[in-house]
């Protein structure tokens, strides 16, 4: 388990080399929800385009890095920002990612110069390919989720979200391995509700908690670059099992329309994981009590901004 303590140390740490990212506040009826108020973390706009260049940036700095540099297996997201890290602090990267790795991020992980290796079905697999460099390199592996420096980094997000919306009543998070809603709902600690939303066609936190650990699940959807590794991390499960209130399951198709939406309304370019959260207040999946303030992070913005939930 980490604790508030723990972030805080981590954040004064990374908060130079990382983008204090905006909120923005909409009404209700900006888009067509009975909510009061909804509050919008743009972690969209942190550097490489999601959160993950938080955990990056910890790992670089809270550990040795070799002269070999570091490895790290992605979905994208990670990929990228590991490689926007090491470059930045001068270290190289090597970087697997699977096939259905979207082009956008394919793109941005070969702009920051690391050697990017894409192959294999899933990212269990491009994790195996990345292990096996690792420890033939002696790399320094960075992962996605399951290590205490990426939790850390990445509670910094509810660090930065409580200093600017400190009246949200819940926040809403999108599940994939489990670092981001890990890192939050450590930081938030019970004082806020933390509910975690996935791709019904990758319920890794969902099929966890009914089974008391991680365990495997299906690993597929319009996510599946972003959220749908085969399991939740270890290290992140209690956290989850003792501070996120609930999980929900979303659909590829609301997934979508939450995309259209957030372009529509409020000019907000998100890919498909970025606008999960967002999908279960609008698809209502999850339905706010009579006066509920709604935070929700909308995690990522590697996609093409041109079609946007398919509307040109």
């Amino acid at each position: 388990m980490i604790d508030r303590g723990e972030i805080e140390a981590a954040h004064e740490l990374i908060r130079s080399h990382v983008r204090r990212t905006p909120i923005l506040t909409l009404e209700g009826r900006d888009i067509d929800l009975e909510v009061e108020a909804l509050v919008l973390k743009l972690e969209l706009f942190q550097h490489a385009g999601s959160f993950k260049a938080r955990g990056a940036f910890a790992n670089l700095l809270m550990r040795d890095v070799p002269e070999a540099g570091v490895v790290a297996a992605s979905g994208g997201n990670h990929g990228a920002a590991v490689a926007f890290a090491a470059r930045k602090l001068g270290a190289p990267a090597k970087i697997f990612v699977p096939v259905v790795s979207s082009p956008s991020k394919i793109e941005r992980i070969r702009s920051y110069g690391a050697e990017l290796v894409v192959g294999g079905a899933s990212y269990a697999d491009a994790l195996a390919a990345s292990e096996e460099w690792a420890a033939e390199s002696e790399a320094l592996a960075i992962h996605a989720y399951d290590r205490q420096e990426t939790l850390l980094g990445q509670g910094t997000l509810a660090l930065e979200m409580h200093e600017q919306a400190p009246e949200i009543d819940s926040l809403l998070v999108a599940v994939g391995g489990g670092g981001l809603i890990g890192g939050i709902a450590a930081w938030y600690a019970g004082d806020v509700k933390v509910v975690g939303v996935e791709p019904e066609e990758a319920p890794t936190l969902t099929r966890a908690l009914a089974a008391g650990k991680p365990v495997d699940a299906p690993a597929g959807g319009i996510a599946a670059d972003s959220l749908a590794p085969k399991r939740v991390g270890e290290l992140m499960f209690p956290i989850a099992r003792d501070f996120v209130s609930e999980v929900v399951l979303v659909s590829d198709g609301a997934i979508v329309e939450a995309q259209g939406t957030l372009w529509d309304k409020a000019r907000i370019a998100a890919e498909p994981g970025g606008a999960a959260a967002f999908s279960a207040l609008l698809s209502g999946r999850y339905v706010p009590a009579p006066g509920e303030r709604v935070g929700v992070v909308v995690c990522g913005g590697n996609t093409d901004a041109v079609d946007m939930g398919g509307k040109r």
